[in-house]
């Protein structure tokens, strides 16, 4: 029977990077992943999304490059090329995350895992074959799974393979000459966005009033109205009713019934913590709607038990899971650290990006703060300009009036993802807003829009 400091459940972005920091801090640790490390951000989300979405970059810019001086004829897009490429740059990371974990120090047994409840020394875990492990800590790190909604017809629709998940449909060797996908949120959004630049014709089906859940709502607004003029449809406040071979029926805002046929259906009606089948009922673990109740230091309320990612259900991204992760470690090694969610970015990458932090105007307002917000169109800065044809694309700053501070930053349009951790250190360092207008921005960049919002606060 092994012993071991930390065992970590899961090898995502949170629980690679938890087992590599705690070896490193000189505790012993067992990493327990069943497939390829790096999780769903790394194997089905994160990385191979953006893969084939800048693909589908490549492609627009070779037909829309008139403008530009640039003409070329004969431009096609080969789904398959792009595809295997994707396959390429998954496999490249995925190893080199196997090979940092393991210099670590940490020992990777590639095996599901099930907690079994208190050893002496610590708490017992199985692996799939049932050899028993013992740990004096444990990390609970295993993710979350699509949703599936009682949708009559999914099931059959998932086994035949007309529906497929975000796992499924980036695998898909060919393209459909039509998509329906259920649920505006980023992972629907984004392959919509991918899909319908390559040619498939797209409808996406939401049940609320407007996509992207929190997202600013002027930006949603843009973003349907850019989308629907490169051909993609929209289906707001629509409800699915039933799903059969080769059409989805849903519907509509009302109450009327719409059949719509197609060729593949893709599921993203929102994802859910991974719990059941955990073990977690062993140690009583303490669960709310599914996920795991953590504290601020990823705490759960069993003393020696903490868990990351998006098995907390606290914000299901990838760069939360590594905060999560460190904080989590620091608790470990006796280090005091404290995760604070108030200002963790969030970015769709479509094309524009759309990328914010902190509060929005209406959250704000929610929470009695007396704000003001400035909308800066992205011509102010002389390289979108230079590099753009038109297009919207803008950065909304909210400012704080009795405090003095700026407390949210919007924005849709290129570099947003690469621009938007300025944005959060601004937000997290609380510098007044005398001290902001004192940086100097690099000229001639995107990012100038920031510097041109903050003189008009």
């Amino acid at each position: 029977m092994d012993k071991y400091d930390l065992i970590v459940i899961g090898g995502g972005p949170g629980g690679y990077l938890a087992a590599e920091r705690a070896a490193a801090g000189g505790l012993k640790v067992a990493l327990f992943e069943r497939r390829a490390l790096g999780g769903v951000c790394l194997n089905e989300g994160c990385i191979p999304t953006k893969s084939l979405l800048h693909c589908a970059k490549l492609y627009r810019h070779a037909t829309e490059s008139e403008a530009f001086g640039v003409s070329v004829s004969g431009a096609v897009y080969d789904h398959t090329k792009a595809v295997t490429r994707k396959d390429k740059v998954v496999k490249t990371l995925t190893g080199g995350v196997e090979a940092a974990v393991k210099a670590a120090g940490v020992t990777v047994i590639k095996s599901s895992a099930k907690i079994a409840g208190r050893a002496e020394g610590g708490f017992a875990v199985l692996d799939a074959d049932g050899t028993k492990y013992v740990a004096a800590r444990l990390c609970v790190a295993t993710g979350s799974e699509t949703a599936l909604p009682p949708i009559p017809g999914l099931k059959e629709g998932l086994a035949s393979g007309f529906v497929k998940t975000s796992r499924e449909i980036l695998d898909m060797k060919t393209l459909p000459n039509s998509l329906v996908v259920i649920g505006g949120g980023v992972v629907g959004l984004e392959m919509a966005c991918y899909f319908g630049s390559v040619g498939v014709k797209v409808t996406v089906i939401e049940l609320a009033p407007k996509i992207t859940g929190d997202t600013d709502p002027e930006i949603c607004r843009v973003l349907i109205s850019e989308y629907s003029r490169r051909g993609l449809e929209f289906r707001l406040s629509c409800r699915v009713k039933q799903i059969d071979a080769g059409a989805v029926t849903y519907e509509d805002k009302d109450g009327g019934e719409v059949r719509l046929e197609c060729d593949t259906v893709l599921l993203a009606a929102g994802r859910r913590p991974v719990t059941e089948g955990v073990g977690l009922e062993t140690l009583g673990i303490e669960l709310s709607r599914g996920a795991i109740v953590t504290d601020s230091r990823l705490c759960t309320n069993v003393p020696g038990v903490y868990a990351i990612g998006d098995c907390n259900g606290r914000m299901m991204l990838a760069h939360t899971a590594y905060r999560e992760a460190e904080v989590a470690v620091a608790h470990m090694l006796g280090k005091k650290d404290e995760m604070r969610y108030d200002h963790i970015p969030s970015v769709i990458y479509t094309d524009p990006e759309v990328a914010s932090a902190g509060e929005s105007k209406e959250s704000a307002l929610a929470k009695g703060l007396k704000v003001k917000e400035v909308k800066i169109p992205m011509t102010y800065a002389g390289r979108y300009v230079a590099e753009s044809e038109g297009g919207a694309a803008f950065c909304k700053l909210v400012y704080d009036i009795s405090r003095e501070r700026l407390v949210g930053v919007h924005m849709m349009g290129p570099y947003a993802s690469e621009m938007i951790y300025g944005a959060v250190l601004m937000l997290d360092t609380e510098l007044p807003l005398s001290r902001l207008q004192k940086l100097v921005f690099p000229h001639p960049t995107v990012s100038e829009v920031i510097r041109e919002g903050l003189f008009r606060l």
